[in-house]
């Protein structure tokens, strides 16, 4: 048995690109940083930051695209692909690349006023200076007697 799988966390390097294939399918890029943390054996801390090329595919490339800029915190799995092609000079080129089967989108982080992200260390926005969109649900009378599928919020 053969298994092709990665899973990786990490920060976008810049913004996601959205194109569309001639047959009309979404396809984003991305390129995420991940990094590794040690302690070397004489005691001194080392770090190690590794670049990867990723490919969505449809609908999750528009959801990407659409949710997730520089910087932003994402987990990708997928499957490593290699790909050839011929440059403007004639060589053969090749790159290796994560074609994403899954996202997990990070927590979100709040914007100051002049546009630039403010990470909070509890993964949630701040409280103070954000004004938070709170989605009204219906209340569903228990005492009434059984609940009908027409009462059900979702």
């Amino acid at each position: 048995m053969n298994l092709n799988k990665v899973l990786l966390i990490g920060r976008l390097t810049a913004d996601p690109q959205l194109r569309t294939t001639p047959g009309g399918q979404a396809v984003a890029t991305l390129s995420m940083a991940t990094n590794r943390v040690w302690t070397n054996k004489q005691g001194e801390r080392q770090q190690d930051v590794q670049y990867h090329n990723v490919v969505v595919w449809g609908r999750q490339a528009e959801i990407v695209s659409q949710f997730l800029k520089k910087g932003s915190l994402a987990m990708i799995e997928g499957r490593l692909q290699t790909r050839t092609w011929q440059d403007k000079q004639g060589q053969t080129r090749k790159t290796t690349e994560i074609v994403s089967e899954r996202i997990q989108l990070g927590p979100r982080s709040a914007s100051n006023e002049s546009g630039m992200s403010i990470p909070s260390s509890s993964g949630r926005a701040p409280s103070e200076g954000v004004d938070e969109v709170r989605e009204e649900l219906p209340e569903i009378n228990l005492e009434e007697g059984d609940i009908k599928p027409e009462d059900v919020p979702f």
